[in-house]
């Protein structure tokens, strides 16, 4: 029975990616690997004659996307700018969501590189320590990040340290001094770890204690009653929220509502990322905005040439688009019993 390239993989030690760059694209494959790979090929007499469809089925022209959720339209946003993109030069994308599980992001990753695609976009839960993210170095299957903030692996991003500083100092600037985070879970997104990072700079820098963020799940659709209790508690409720995304923050606004605490009169409500839907709210949602759609076709240009695509295969490997504050009927400043009670210094700041 003839060789086959997942022989030639196995003989190897390497990925059947790494056989079919030493076959269609030695340039880029290490000396080292090159030479290992081709002695297997002669070894198992593996010839291009034996290769046949599967060589020319190696090129998919297809590009796995990764992404937590749909439900949050940052993603969906992200998703048509890459598709635009990819579809202009024949490509095209096949998606799998996590819903912020680190389990579901390896076996979506594995079901992707299973399918043969070319290439990565993806949003993970964590890009600094990601062994996955090793694996497809070592496999050297081309990948970009969106969303994720980090200058050790390929990515397309804002600056999410400094945007979150710079809404959080928005809310100080109205007279709040009372600003609490509410934010999905730190395990499952190193952008919330990023932004909360950056709430705590501007509280710091304002003379103020930051305080603990309070975690919701991001896939939940109402804020638990425990957790709503602690926020609306009169004795040291906040005047202002920051929310980590858009979608939290309409969550958020929905409970407030439920409790009877108004959007902003009594409590003002800052989102992150911009979404157009938040400014369909009544009130309009004031939030940082992110230019999402170009994220998505960003991460493609910076993919393409890796794919042996037109463009600078060795340009920087981290794309830092840049943020604006976008305003919104749900910030006001507190009104003055608010204010005095968010200075009085014997107001013990609980939390939930």
């Amino acid at each position: 029975m003839p060789s086959t390239i997942k022989d030639v993989a196995a003989h190897a030690s390497v990925s059947i990616a790494t056989v079919s760059r030493t076959i269609n694209a030695p340039h880029r494959v290490n000396a080292e690997t090159l030479a290992r790979v081709r002695e297997s090929i002669q070894v198992l007499d593996f010839t291009p004659s034996a290769l046949g469809r599967q060589l020319r089925g190696e090129r998919t022209r297809l590009i796995g996307v990764i992404v937590p959720t749909l439900a949050n339209p940052v993603f969906a946003e992200s998703l048509q700018g890459a598709d635009e993109a990819a579809s202009a030069d024949g490509y095209r994308l096949m998606l799998m969501t996590t819903e912020y599980d680190t389990a579901r992001e390896r076996a979506a990753i594995e079901t992707l590189r299973e399918q043969r695609v070319d290439g990565l976009i993806a949003t993970v839960a964590d890009a600094g320590a990601n062994t996955l993210l090793d694996e497809l170095d070592r496999a050297e299957l081309p990948y970009v990040l969106t969303h994720n903030d980090t200058p050790h692996r390929p990515s397309v991003c804002v600056d999410n340290r400094r945007a979150a500083r710079e809404g959080v100092h928005a809310l100080l600037a109205r007279g709040h001094r009372n600003v609490t985070m509410v934010a999905g879970s730190f395990a499952a997104s190193d952008r919330a770890r990023l932004r909360y990072q950056g709430y705590a700079d501007a509280m710091q820098e304002a003379g103020l204690q930051p305080l603990p963020a309070v975690e919701i799940d991001f896939n939940a659709d109402d804020v638990p009653d425990s957790l709503l209790a602690g926020l609306v508690r009169r004795g040291d409720r906040p005047t202002a929220l920051f929310c980590s995304n858009d979608r939290l923050a309409m969550v958020v606004m929905h409970a407030l509502r439920r409790a009877g605490i108004d959007v902003p009169r009594d409590m003002s409500v800052l989102g992150f990322d911009g979404i157009p839907l938040g400014e369909l709210m009544q009130p309009a949602l004031a939030s940082i905005a992110t230019p999402n759609r170009l994220i998505g076709r960003t991460a493609w240009r910076q993919l393409a040439p890796l794919l042996g695509l037109a463009g600078d295969a060795h340009a920087p490997q981290c794309t830092t688009l840049p943020h604006r504050f976008r305003p919104g009927a749900t910030i006001a400043e507190p009104d003055s019993a608010q204010r005095l009670h968010s200075l009085s210094p014997e107001t013990p700041h609980e939390h939930p």
